[in-house]
């Protein structure tokens, strides 16, 4: 290297910071990193370019530490207010305890310090939710090797990862994981697997000498490696060019680092939530403490209307909710689970079922990830073939005959095209604990499977026709040849008698056969005659138009096509001599297959758009092939656009945001164009859900309103940044998690109604104490706390597990950005709240005087505060009961269908009577004991909140009014 200039990397003129290696000759490559493909660096220019570039590492920004996590649970609007309630609640009991006010046995600071533990728990319960922290950088960085193999100074080294530069010369092989991003020097036969980055589910061919266009997508650039990829085949030497964050895999953390989580619909309603509710009971205290001074004509009352004040402020946040909310999720996790969907972020349950786009991926989500032949064509007949998988079981029709199977031994050209298909081949199929698998690459397997199916196994036919040469696959030969020789069988040196019946029109006496597969345009010109029935004839002009028509036709439909060919040949021909030994071949046929869709999936998508929600196909597949798969599952329909990321690429996010609304397949695209299309659906209003198994998924992933990861072929980086793991990889899956997640809406929605409805009877009914001219307030913080908690929280969480409603997939979704308080919930809450109100004072007021009036036999003329206390306990049990639907009658559900509501209702009526009767309990909680008079009138009040609710049913269906 001369001087101390170091070296600049290359970027396209017309995209600032894109670079275009893959765009140079080698040659240039290595001037421009001033580096030497036989000797490499020097150390003094590597210490160099360390100073430079940095070590190869990902780095971190950002972040939140446990602590913040933690403090960020107390700024809660609603836990602010609690906290505020117990100081003053404290300040109270200190005066009361210096100023010797406290009655008799009465505990001091027990208030302020049950509220400071509903405080706290609330807080461990969001700080649990919310500190997992972000593993997906952790992730990436195992995706780096520990040592590479590397040229410097002409030597051969391993070094560590962390020290390898742009212009370091690196070898890889077959089970290395690149640690770098570079330019291939030269190769042979590599091949590498790049599924995790670019989405490809095939390995790829690399090839070092070709030049590439400048606006090559990622997927193409086969002059180049990427770190973080595997190598699975062959060998080669690679020029560094990028390390650490500016490798491609880099660039996935940056943008993985750079997204933001919004919080989730839900959370936002919370919030929403909190904010109305502190603000409604601060004008509610103003209006008490107001009206109870002018009341007074001055400060003499200000301590009772103090402790109305806290008595209101604990009763109109319900303590109880975020428990309650939090085991309702956590409960629908365990049912996703059983549907074989793995939840990581509670909330993502009940966000599911706001979902109106899932974006899916291809490969394994959509389809079986498994090659399978549908169609092959040979002797000019068209045959279509059945079968799922690699199982070798499947049938044989004639093209245009869908009931009537054929026989494929009666069809010599079949058996020959077929015994191609499982000797020209490298995968084995076994079978393992059950299932049929492939070893090996799965166009091939696919190939050993179709075969199979006819009963030709490849290693019994190994054995018939041994292979004694081969001229092996490369991309720019786009072809594979094997040389075997025919099995000897009978007296005479040269004697072929009872060759296998599939061999005999073949082999024409020769002793070796050549059997060619590969792209069958190539493979086609290369044949000057055609195997008919079972004997060869000259190739004919027409019949060349045929086979290119009916290749085009099988391609259309999105099926990876391989033409066959054979040759009898006297001699093994030498090696490099394939040019022209695969001349003059015998043209066998085409072989059409495809990456079978899944069978479920048409359903679910069906199911999909009759619950209002529109799939879309993101995948780095080949157009053809991703126009084929969506239209034939419904993602899309005849003629519908394609976007390709090279068209994306082209489009400022402005033009992507117009178009994205029309475009159901998108194919070809890259990591980049992921994040860009869930940004740009998010833009236009859409609730998105986004699968993917790769590394190049996982920006999008974490952006997406739900990041769905795969968990058989996901990687450990796109299941960190995710919400949700597919535990089965499977796009039925997502639609029947989307069901739970509407399910846990719908009974999150019920229980809100059913606690905020009985806490604003509870604060209207403390506030009207005080202008009543009641002495005393009808209830403190201690007993609020318990109905919050217990009279509201267990019902409540019965109401959690309530089954669902039989047309909740035939709906669309609700707008994740509606109020907590649309379609009638808020108006459900008030008036119910307003008539739980009215009930109990009425009751309150009756109470009061009757309880001061009758004073015999030591009953205490305070117990009408436990009457009030009871009556608003026991009306919620009625409440409970009949809020179970929103339109049906009580009478006309099964009252066993949710056997966990009676539950609640009994124990709950059961720990209240105890609060009662239970001297330690009473004492505690400062209520009275009731004679049995007083408490049957207690449960008579309370049944008419019942009572109401049912006529209310009556009333809108009389209305024709259905609520929700």
């Amino acid at each position: 290297m001369s001087g101390n200039s170091l070296p600049v990397r290359p970027v396209s003129p017309s995209g600032e910071g894109v670079a275009i290696w893959h765009s140079l000759e080698v040659d240039k490559a290595l001037d421009l990193l001033d580096s030497h493909p036989d000797s490499g660096l020097t150390t003094e220019e590597i210490e160099q370019r360390l100073q430079k570039y940095g070590p190869n590492e990902l780095e971190e920004h950002g972040g939140r530490n446990a602590w913040e996590i933690l403090l960020d649970q107390f700024k809660n609007i609603m836990l602010l207010m609690l906290i505020a309630v117990a100081f003053i609640s404290g300040f109270l009991d200190f005066i009361a305890w210096q100023t010797n006010q406290l009655k008799p046995g009465e505990v001091p600071f027990k208030d302020t310090i049950a509220i400071l533990a509903i405080v706290i728990l609330n807080g461990i319960l969001g700080y649990v939710q919310e500190s997992r922290a972000e593993k997906a950088l952790a992730a990436l960085k195992k995706m780096a090797s520990p040592l590479v193999r590397v040229i410097r100074n002409g030597k051969l080294l391993d070094v560590a990862a962390k020290d390898v530069v742009p212009g370091d010369v690196m070898l890889i092989e077959a089970g290395v994981q690149i640690s770098a991003d570079g330019r291939l020097i030269e190769q042979a036969n590599l091949q590498v697997r790049e599924s995790a980055l670019t989405g490809e589910a095939e390995a790829v061919n690399k090839q070092a000498t070709i030049q590439l266009p400048e606006e090559t997508s990622l997927g193409d650039r086969i002059n180049l490696v990427f770190q973080g990829t595997e190598v699975v085949q062959g060998r080669g030497k690679v020029l560094v060019t990028n390390t650490g964050m500016t490798t491609e895999l880099g660039k996935i953390a940056v943008m993985l680092q750079s997204v933001e989580s919004e919080p989730t619909p839900l959370q936002q309603r919370m919030t929403q939530l909190g904010n109305v509710l502190v603000t409604g009971s601060l004008v509610l205290v103003a209006i008490v403490v107001i009206g109870g001074i002018i009341q007074a004509r001055g400060f003499s009352n200000l301590q009772d209307l103090l402790e109305v004040s806290l008595s209101m402020a604990v009763a109109v946040v319900p303590e109880g909710l975020p428990a309650v909310i939090t085991v309702t999720l956590a409960l629908g996790t365990q049912r996703m689970i059983r549907r074989h969907a793995l939840i990581r972020k509670l909330p993502a349950v009940e966000t599911l079922g706001s979902v109106t786009t899932i974006c899916s991926d291809k490969t394994g989500t959509l389809t079986q990830n498994k090659m399978v032949v549908q169609s092959i064509y040979t002797n000019l007949t068209n045959f279509r073939v059945t079968g799922e998988g690699y199982a070798p079981v499947g049938e044989f029709y004639l093209d245009g005959e869908p009931d009537n199977a054929i026989v494929p031994d009666e069809y010599p050209a079949i058996s020959a095209l077929l015994v191609a298909c499982a000797v020209c081949n490298d995968s084995v199929l076994q079978k393992e604990q059950g299932e049929w698998a492939i070893l090996g690459d799965p166009t091939e397997g696919a190939l050993v499977t179709l075969a199979g199916k006819v009963g030709i196994e490849k290693d019994q036919w190994h054995s018939k026709l041994p292979r004694v040469s081969e001229f092996p696959f490369t991309s720019e030969r786009k072809r594979m040849s094997v040389i075997t020789q025919v099995e000897k069988i009978g007296t005479g040196e040269q004697s072929f008698t009872d060759v296998d019946p599939k061999l005999a029109g073949l082999i024409n006496g020769e002793p070796y056969i050549m059997f060619t597969k590969g792209s069958p345009e190539l493979i086609l010109a290369r044949c000057s005659e055609i195997y008919i029935s079972t004997n060869s004839a000259p190739l004919s002009e027409e019949q060349r138009s045929q086979i290119l028509a009916q290749n085009d036709q099988m391609a259309s439909k999105g099926l990876r096509v391989l033409g066959f060919a054979y040759k009898p040949l006297g001699e093994v021909p030498p090696e490099g001599s394939d040019e022209t030994s695969e001349q003059n071949l015998v043209w066998l046929g085409l072989v059409g297959m495809l990456d079978a869709p899944r069978p479920e999936v048409r359903a679910a998508v069906q199911e999909c758009r009759e619950a209002g929600i529109r799939p879309v196909m993101i995948t780095g597949d080949h157009q053809l092939t991703a126009r084929a798969i969506a239209t034939d599952l419904g993602i899309a329909q005849e003629g519908d656009r394609v976007l390709t990321g090279q068209e994306l690429q082209r489009m400022s996010d402005q033009e992507l945001e117009e178009q994205v609304d029309l475009v159901s397949i998108y194919a070809r695209v890259a990591p980049e164009h992921k994040l860009r299309i869930v940004q740009a659906l998010q833009r236009r209003g859409r609730f998105v859900a986004m699968t993917g198994d790769g590394v190049n998924d996982a920006p999008a992933l974490k952006q997406a309103d739900i990041g769905i990861a795969m968990g058989i072929t996901g990687t450990d980086v796109s299941k960190e940044a995710s919400d949700m793991v597919l535990l089965d990889d499977n796009f039925a899956t997502i639609v029947a998690a989307t069901e739970e997640g509407r399910v846990v809406y719908t009974n999150i929605r019920r229980f809100i109604k059913y606690i905020l409805g009985s806490n604003i009877g509870e604060v209207l009914t403390i506030a009207a104490a005080p202008l009543l001219g009641l002495g005393g307030v009808p209830l403190t913080p201690l007993q609020i706390l318990w109905m919050n908690l217990v009279t509201d929280g267990l019902p409540a969480l019965a109401l959690a597990v309530e089954p669902p409603e039989p047309d909740v997939m035939k709906r669309p979704p609700f707008s994740p950005r509606e109020s907590i308080f649309s379609r009638g919930l808020g108006s459900y809450m008030i008036r119910i709240g307003i008539v739980f109100a009215i009930i109990t004072i009425i009751l309150m007021q009756w109470a009061y005087h009757h309880a001061r009036a009758y004073t015999e036999g030591g009953l205490d003329p305070e117990r009408w505060k436990t009457m009030v206390f009871t009556t608003l306990c026991l009306a919620q049990m009625g409440h409970a009961i009949a809020i179970r639907s929103n339109n049906r009658l009580t009478i006309e559900m099964n009252p066993f269908s949710n056997l966990f509501v009676l539950g609640a209702v009994i124990v709950t009526t059961i720990l209240q009577l105890m609060l009662v009767y239970v001297p330690p309990l009473r004492a505690f909680f400062g209520t009275q004991w009731l004679p049995p008079t007083e408490l049957a009138i207690c449960f008579g009040f309370s049944a008419l909140m019942f009572v109401w609710i049912e006529m209310e049913k009556l009333f809108f269906r009389f209305m024709g009014k259905k609520t929700v």
